[in-house]
């Protein structure tokens, strides 16, 4: 790797002010100062700024426990973003992996590896997400069979040319409900409830595939996931 990329990389300096400050003398590669961007540094190679010594983030992986009121976009809008809440450096390069709306809570996985968050949203996968549904209306008797019996079937959502894909709806009591989908439309658990005559009050993600959200996590409380969680995708 170029030195001038490696210091972008490691630090907030932007290409030229990496030029910069190596044509300033403030950067060595093992303890020689290097003026020429061009210099070629691996992970062997002690990299240093100011005397501070550099190193490479690498992948990152992070559970999140999105609290309302949080956007998962990286466009900055009147909510503050997930990304804003996680004290990792160089946090702008974890990509939310399946978006919630602001109002949404629960579940978020973030990284910047492009090909593990691939295999959790390509619609080829149809890796299962588990969301908990409160209602403005109560479900019961026939009206709750019926509610059961479409999702299972698919629904077709206004302004869409095919049916949902098969999901799994338990009721837990008439106005609370636990919905398994397989793909990840727009709004569209809200969509869903609102073709069937209802109203979506809160929602809350439990899980994404084998990945179930941290009991220990607090609203707005991060971690990063295990090995095992890694390599459940």
């Amino acid at each position: 790797m170029r030195l001038d990329k490696f210091l972008c990389e490691t630090t907030d300096l932007t290409r030229s002010l990496a030029k910069k400050a190596m044509h300033r003398e403030e950067v060595s590669v093992d303890g020689e100062v290097v003026k020429n961007p061009a210099t070629q540094v691996d992970a062997q190679s002690r990299v240093q700024w100011l005397g501070q010594s550099l190193e490479l983030v690498g992948l990152r992986y992070v559970m999140f426990h999105k609290p309302s009121g949080v956007e998962c976009t990286a466009k900055r809008g009147l909510y503050p973003l997930v990304t804003d809440l996680i004290g990792l450096p160089k946090v702008e390069r974890l990509k939310v992996v399946g978006r919630l709306d602001v109002d949404t809570t629960g579940l978020v996985l973030l990284s910047d590896d492009g090909q593990w968050s691939h295999r959790i949203t390509s619609p080829r996968r149809h890796c299962a997400k588990v969301y908990r549904v409160q209602l403005a209306e109560a479900l019961t008797g026939a009206a709750a069979e019926r509610a059961v019996v479409a999702f299972g079937e698919g629904i077709l959502l206004d302004g869409e040319d095919k049916p949902t894909r098969p999901a799994e709806l338990v009721l837990t009591s008439p106005r609370e409900a636990r919905l398994t989908l397989h793909e990840g439309k727009y709004h569209q658990v809200k969509r869903m409830f609102a073709a069937i005559g209802n109203h979506v009050e809160t929602l809350h993600r439990e899980s994404i595939g084998d990945i179930a959200l941290d009991p220990t996590l607090a609203p707005g409380e991060w971690r990063e996931l295990s090995d095992e969680e890694i390599d459940a995708f």
